[in-house]
């Protein structure tokens, strides 16, 4: 038997790969992550919705039999994980962070984690979200808040909030998440984690609504770019249940990722050409241009045309907002937070034209997109333009004496990503002075996953921030 904590901080490849070859238990493995969970959980409220500890056990004593048996097992056989509130998972209640769904319990799961059931992961619980998943602040009225681990004052981002300080306190090996305007990319800067926004259309979203839509993916968190990665090999691949999710080979996800970045060109632009900065991040991430030229990349000063982005973005989360929470509004006002209620309200405010004139504009940014990464592989920019904030706010209300006119224009920098449809990850760059993360967004060319994940792997290995964990995780 192994020490705990060098359980629940080992890689999540490392961990399986015991786990398959009979040198650790499932039942071991679960032991060691649930005394950590009951630990420290309760001061961050990341996990929600657990199984109980005996429950957990049995199930981990399953999984050990079937090993015993010589039963063929999934890559992520005997691993502990939580489910994203807002992904239905059947024997877990399915809230969505809402009261009006506080006592829904599916009758299927999602495509995801039907995939990670399949692939041997072991479901304990939920992870917390904000209502619906509106705005990167996790915090709700059937749950509560989820507190960041390395200042329990302030927020841990969201809306895989819940995901992101499970992973950062070793309280799972790696997570789901989903990310509409941030949601997988801000949680994992505020947490010291990693977490990919992929391509759209590489993992399915099913069940959804509006399948074609491509705003909102799901992807991967851990604790690593290639913990990230194997998870992604996991979730990956098209499903005839998913019209909007193209063929692709997940096995290239699992295998290394060593490339010669030398003579690669980066566009370094962390402002995303203007956007407020707060002056801690911003000097966090100067500081890091130096060692993606180490690496042997070209780095130049560049940034695309975002021109109607923040149009393109607001319409269409209005539109999608309006179309799946609208019909709630008559019955169930007086019960959702204030800024759904504005979300949905101006969603069902928009014309036909606004909708299409939003689309136009969206193939705009998309073909300048693609021009641009004619000549820049890769961009580098901020995650969140903010540390991680006030837990007892509900957003930051301005950047650098710059007002935000509504709850997600703090989050410009991560979802005018989303607007270009193409793979970003969110990887740890370094501290602030007062000791809050502050993680770089890498982003890549259309369905260039695999390189988003090869160039971040070497700057995490260049650098090491991750390795750095949270004061209170330690025994």
């Amino acid at each position: 038997m192994m020490n705990p904590s060098d359980v629940y901080f080992m890689s999540c490849r490392e961990l399986a790969a015991l786990i398959r070859s009979r040198k650790l238990a499932a039942r071991e493995v679960m032991a060691a992550y649930l005394g950590q969970i009951n630990r420290v959980n309760p001061k961050i409220n990341a996990i929600v919705a657990k199984l109980d500890d005996d429950k957990c056990l049995s199930l981990a004593d399953e999984a050990d039999h079937r090993m015993a048996r010589g039963e063929r097992v999934g890559p992520l056989h005997g691993l502990p994980i939580a489910i994203k509130d807002l992904e239905p998972a059947v024997g877990f209640p399915w809230t969505m962070g809402s009261p009006i769904y506080k006592d829904r319990m599916p009758t299927e799961d999602s495509v995801l984690v039907e995939r990670l059931r399949n692939a041997g992961a072991i479901p304990i619980g939920k992870t917390n979200v904000p209502e619906f998943g509106m705005g990167s602040h996790t915090y709700n009225k059937v749950y509560g808040t989820t507190l960041n681990p390395y200042d329990l004052t302030k927020s841990a981002g969201g809306s895989s909030g819940g995901a992101g300080a499970a992973l950062a306190t070793g309280l799972l090996p790696v997570a789901d998440g989903s990310d509409f305007g941030g949601s997988l990319r801000n949680p994992a800067n505020f947490n010291n984690i990693v977490a990919m926004r992929p391509t759209v259309g590489l993992v399915p979203t099913a069940p959804t609504a509006l399948p074609f839509l491509g705003f909102s993916v799901k992807g991967p968190m851990a604790r690593s770019v290639a913990d990230t990665a194997f998870l992604l090999s996991v979730m990956a691949g098209s499903d005839s249940r998913d019209p909007g999710c193209y063929p692709s080979d997940p096995s290239v996800f699992a295998k290394p990722l060593n490339r010669d970045l030398k003579g690669v060109r980066v566009a370094w632009c962390p402002d995303l050409g203007g956007l407020p900065l707060d002056r801690r991040v911003r000097e966090v991430l100067v500081a890091q241009r130096k060692t993606f030229e180490t690496l042997g990349c070209i780095v130049e000063e560049a940034c695309p045309d975002f021109s109607g982005a923040d149009s393109v973005f607001l319409t269409i989360r209005g539109f999608r907002h309006a179309a799946l929470y609208g019909p709630l509004l008559a019955k169930y006002r007086g019960q959702l937070k204030p800024e759904a209620l504005g979300e949905i309200g101006s969603g069902l405010s928009l014309t036909s034209a606004d909708v299409a004139q939003a689309m136009i504009q969206h193939g705009a940014i998309m073909g300048r997109m693609r021009r641009f990464q004619e000549k820049y592989e890769f961009m580098v920019c901020a995650v969140n333009q903010v540390p991680p904030f006030d837990a007892t706010l509900d957003w930051p209300r301005e950047i650098e004496g710059v007002k935000m006119e509504n709850y997600v224009a703090w989050m410009k920098s991560a979802y005018w990503i989303t607007v270009t449809f193409r793979p970003a990850i969110s990887v740890p760059a370094g501290f602030t002075s007062d000791g809050l993360p502050v993680g770089l967004q890498i982003v890549g060319r259309y369905r260039d996953d695999l390189g988003v994940l090869q160039i971040a792997a070497a700057f995490e290995q260049a650098t090491g921030f991750g390795r750095r964990r949270p004061a209170l995780a330690a025994n």
